[in-house]
């Protein structure tokens, strides 16, 4: 049961993933979410973020931002960012997922999800059938409380980690 909520890898952060080795093993689709995953919650895009992003296309990969958020919120994030979303996704429900592979028409398989959250990103993706990237949940240094859900996300990475014998990479570009 808890597989369930298991990522297929695990990362720092979204520069520490190999976007051309993704795009090597097939994958031509990338799911992200946004807050605490690319910026802290409810942040605008930096230009980090912005460069990241034209980087991610130059490899041939095609993207999408899958966000419980609002259209207003995501339009805000995506300024600068040449990419398709799917607002008011109703992550883990897997509707939001199967539309955001239809939008970039693609099939499941060539799909990966990025986020930070087990419970929704991971989970959500897993119920689907797609592959998914777990990175480490953006949180400020004055932030000390980070709630109930993110003490269960740990077991469950402890429990993962323990079956998969210290192993969370899936391929290459983790």
């Amino acid at each position: 049961m808890l597989r369930n909520f298991y990522p297929s890898c695990r990362v720092k952060n979204v520069f520490q993933i190999d976007y051309a080795e993704l795009y090597e093993n097939g994958y031509r689709g990338i799911l992200f979410d946004i807050d605490n995953t690319l910026v802290h919650h409810g942040d605008d895009s930096t230009e980090a973020i912005d460069n990241l992003f034209q980087r991610i296309h130059q490899t041939g990969l095609k993207t999408v931002m899958l966000s419980n958020n609002s259209e207003d919120r995501i339009k805000r994030f995506i300024r600068n960012i040449d990419t398709l979303y799917v607002a008011d996704a109703g992550k883990p429900n897997i509707s939001g997922y199967l539309k955001a592979v239809e939008l970039l028409h693609l099939q499941k398989s060539e799909c990966i999800c990025v986020g930070d959250q087990i419970f929704t990103d991971i989970y959500g993706a897993n119920k689907c059938g797609i592959d998914s990237i777990l990175v480490d949940f953006i949180r400020l240094p004055e932030e000390k409380w980070f709630g109930k859900r993110r003490i269960l996300e740990k077991i469950i990475l402890k429990c993962c980690d323990i079956q998969r014998g210290g192993k969370m990479g899936l391929k290459n570009f983790c």
